[in-house]
C-alpha cells in the first residue's frame, strides 16, 4: 500500500475512483435521500451529488499545483537562501457529518481531506440511514480501509470517536454538539474546524426590488424545507415596505409550491420526530401570516410566514433550521443593529437594498461568516470563496483549496546557501550590536 502522505499521484487515483463510485451509484443516493426525508430530485442533484462530482474534479485537476512547495520571497537576514512553504497532511482525521445534506457535507470534507494527504474515518448521521447506508457502499468500493472507513451508529458512537486521539477533527453540525467536540478536542491540543450555524438574518430595505427579493429569498429559505444552515433564519424588513413584502413572500411560497404545498413534489419534510416536534412548538397560531399548517405522520411543516414574534419567543431565541420564516420592521439603522446584536455571530447575512452605501455599511459593521447583497445561499457555490463560520457558527473554513489548507499543515522550510557565511550573527558579540540594530530597522 502506498502512503497517501507520500504520494499525489495515489492521492488523484485514490480521488478518481471516489468519481467514478459516486458517478455510478448516483441514482442510489438520490433514491436514498429521498426516502431520508423525501428530498426532491432537483434538490438531490443541484445541493448534493452534482456538487459531489464537480468538487471532485476540481480538486483532481488542482491537486498537483497545490500540493507543490510554495516558493516565497526569503528575508535577506537569511542571505543567501531560498524559502518555501510545504504543505504535508496532519495525519489521521475525524469526520463527523451532519444530517441535512448528508451526502455532500459528508464527502467534500473527505476529499479535501484525502487530497492533502491524510487518512480518514467518516462518521455519518444516524438521522439519515438511507444515505449512511450508500455512502459506507460508496466508501468501500473507493478507497482501501486505511485510508478512508465509515464508523456507523448514534450519539455514542460519535462520542468514543472524539474521545480518541486523532490529528485533526472536521465537525459539521448543531452549536450544542460543536462545544462537546471542542471540549474534546482540547483535552489532547487536536486542532479542529467547526461548520455550525446560528441566526442569520436578512435585511430588507425600501430601496429592494421587491418581485426578485421575494423569489430568492423563498428559494434560498424553503429549499431542503428550510434545514439549511446558511438559509435566511429571520428578515427584517424596513417598516414602509413590510406588508407588501409579505404579501410577495406567501405569493411565491404559493407560485413555488401551490395551493396545497404538501402534495408539492418540490417541497421535502422534516428529518425526524424529534426536530418536528422542536419546530411545531415554535408556531405561535396567533402570529402566523401564512401557512402554519403541520402534519405529523408526515413530518409536513407548509412554509410558514411569521409575523413579527415577540423577541423572546422560541422562533428568535434559537436557530429555526426549519420552514418557519419571522418578519420583523425597523425604521432606522439602529434598530436592525440592536435586533442583529441580540444574537451569537452568524454563519450568514444578507442585504436587499439598490443601495451600495447601505450595503457596504451594514457587511462591515457586523461579522458573520459570509453572504450576500442582493440574493442568499449562493456564495456557497463559489469554490474560490472560503465557507466557514466566526465565534459561535463556527472556527475554520474550506471549499477548493481552503479545504486542502484546511487539511493541510503548511510547514515552512529555509534552504540556505553555503558559498558565504556572514560573521556577525555569532559570537563573540563585541562591537556588532550598532550594525545589526542598523541592520533590522531596514526590514
Amino acid at each position: 500500500m502506498i502512503d497517501l502522505r507520500h504520494s499525489v499521484t495515489h492521492r488523484k487515483q485514490a480521488l478518481t475512483r471516489l468519481l467514478a463510485v459516486v458517478q455510478k451509484h448516483e441514482k442510489n443516493v438520490i433514491n436514498a435521500l429521498y426516502n431520508d426525508f423525501q428530498k426532491p430530485e432537483f434538490e438531490a442533484v443541484v445541493t448534493e451529488t452534482s456538487y459531489v462530482i464537480s468538487d471532485l474534479k476540481h480538486t483532481i485537476r488542482k491537486l498537483k499545483s497545490w500540493a507543490k512547495p510554495t516558493r516565497v520571497i526569503p528575508s535577506l537576514l537569511n542571505f543567501p537562501s531560498s524559502d518555501y512553504i510545504y504543505s504535508e497532511p496532519y495525519g489521521k482525521v475525524l469526520i463527523i457529518a451532519p444530517w441535512n445534506y448528508p451526502f455532500m457535507l459528508a464527502l467534500c470534507p473527505v476529499i479535501a481531506a484525502v487530497a492533502a494527504g491524510n487518512q480518514v474515518v467518516l462518521k455519518p448521521s444516524e438521522l439519515a440511514p438511507n444515505i449512511a447506508s450508500i455512502l459506507e457502499i460508496i466508501i468501500s468500493e473507493a478507497f482501501d480501509p486505511t485510508e478512508v472507513e465509515v464508523f456507523q451508529g448514534g450519539a455514542e458512537v460519535s462520542q468514543m470517536l472524539i474521545n480518541r486521539k486523532w490529528d485533526y477533527i472536521f465537525f459539521t453540525g448543531s452549536v450544542a454538539v460543536g462545544r462537546i467536540v471542542a471540549e474534546a478536542a482540547a483535552k489532547s491540543l487536536t486542532p479542529v474546524t467547526l461548520e455550525l450555524g446560528g441566526k442569520s438574518p436578512c435585511i430588507v430595505d425600501e430601496s429592494a426590488d421587491l418581485e426578485i427579493t421575494a423569489r430568492r429569498i423563498i428559494w434560498g429559505k424553503f429549499i431542503n424545507a428550510g434545514q439549511t444552515c446558511l438559509a435566511p433564519d429571520y428578515i427584517i424588513a424596513h417598516h414602509g415596505i413590510r406588508e407588501d413584502l409579505m404579501k410577495r413572500l406567501s405569493d411565491e411560497i404559493t407560485r413555488a409550491y401551490g395551493e396545497h404545498p404538501e402534495q408539492s413534489e418540490d417541497f421535502a419534510r422534516i428529518i425526524s420526530d424529534r426536530h418536528f416536534a422542536r419546530l411545531q412548538s415554535m408556531i405561535d397560531p396567533s402570529k402566523v401570516y401564512f401557512g402554519g399548517s403541520t402534519d405529523p405522520a408526515s413530518r409536513y411543516i407548509s412554509p410558514t410566514i411569521i409575523n413579527d414574534p415577540n423577541g423572546e419567543s422560541a422562533a428568535m431565541h434559537e436557530e429555526i433550521f426549519g420552514p418557519l420564516l419571522p418578519v420583523l420592521s425597523y425604521r432606522d439603522e439602529s434598530e436592525i443593529e440592536r435586533i442583529v446584536s441580540r444574537h451569537e455571530k452568524p454563519l450568514s447575512f444578507y442585504v436587499f437594498t439598490r443601495r451600495k452605501a447601505f450595503a457596504d455599511n451594514l457587511i462591515r459593521k457586523f461579522p458573520f461568516g459570509g453572504g450576500c447583497i442582493n440574493d442568499v445561499v449562493i456564495h456557497v457555490a463559489n469554490r474560490r470563496l472560503p465557507f466557514g463560520g466566526i465565534g459561535a457558527s463556527g472556527m475554520g473554513a474550506y471549499h477548493g483549496r481552503t479545504g486542502f489548507d484546511t487539511f493541510s499543515h503548511r510547514k515552512s522550510i529555509v534552504k540556505r546557501g553555503t558559498w558565504i557565511d556572514l560573521p556577525i550573527r555569532y559570537a563573540p558579540y563585541k562591537d556588532k550590536l550598532g550594525m545589526v540594530r542598523r541592520l533590522l530597522s531596514w526590514f
